[in-house]
């Protein structure tokens, strides 16, 4: 069955956040960048041209290049198409069959992953399920997370909850994600502030990344801890 539209709404903004419980910061050398689920299937529901959308698409595109500069890894999570009933199990009581093979399995335009970026098969809403992300991580020595995509309350959050449950710092982007409806997506937000990890708005997740001397690549032979 496919997403139904999501009506437009107003990103939230900081302020409207509960403060962060801890007082993380991302260090460049430990984090890798999330890119859950940009496909286009996903992205159907929404108008592109107006928020959430357009602000989502624009902050994860500034994030993305950042980390390029800084040679962080970048991992995409990418849903298959024609899942067989076997794979897609109790998930289809829920969303159905899925998605089809073809252009909806494409991250959108915007985004498209290149030679630099990571792509990783997702199963369900979690991205640390069934994958292997969190060998990933510790193959770049990597233990803190930016978690950007779709859709905020649902792998976004539990991604960071498994994240967190992993031992790996998760940094929920703020105005990088978006949801079906601003008030799911402010309980996300909320939620990761007070259990599981840190929020922050694009500005801060760039303010932090600012000052690092770029690097031509990933070296996951130098340890970061």
């Amino acid at each position: 069955m496919p997403i139904p539209p999501i009506a437009p709404y107003t990103m939230p903004s900081p302020g409207e956040v509960t403060p962060n419980q801890v007082s993380w910061h991302l260090d460049p050398t430990r984090t890798a960048l999330l890119i859950h689920d940009m496909q286009q299937y996903f992205l159907t529901a929404y108008d592109t041209d107006r928020d959430p959308a357009s602000t989502l698409i624009a902050n994860i595109t500034a994030i993305r290049h950042r980390c390029h500069e800084l040679g962080i890894p970048v991992i995409y999570t990418m849903q298959p198409g024609n899942q067989h009933p076997s794979r897609r199990g109790i998930l289809a009581d829920f969303w159905g069959t899925g998605m089809s093979h073809g252009p909806d399995t494409e991250v959108i335009a915007d985004l498209r992953p290149d030679d630099r970026d990571i792509q990783v098969t997702k199963w369900r809403y979690s991205a640390f399920q069934r994958t292997d992300l969190r060998e990933l991580l510790g193959y770049y020595n990597r233990d803190h997370l930016m978690i950007t995509g779709v859709y905020t309350h649902m792998g976004c959050l539990l991604s960071a909850a498994e994240a967190f449950m992993s031992d790996v710092r998760p940094f929920l982007a703020l105005d990088a994600t978006a949801d079906f409806s601003r008030e799911e997506h402010l309980m996300a937000l909320n939620y990761t502030a007070r259990r599981c990890g840190a929020v922050l708005s694009t500005a801060e997740i760039l303010g932090e990344l600012g000052d690092a001397p770029a690097r031509a690549v990933a070296d996951p032979s130098v340890s970061a801890f």
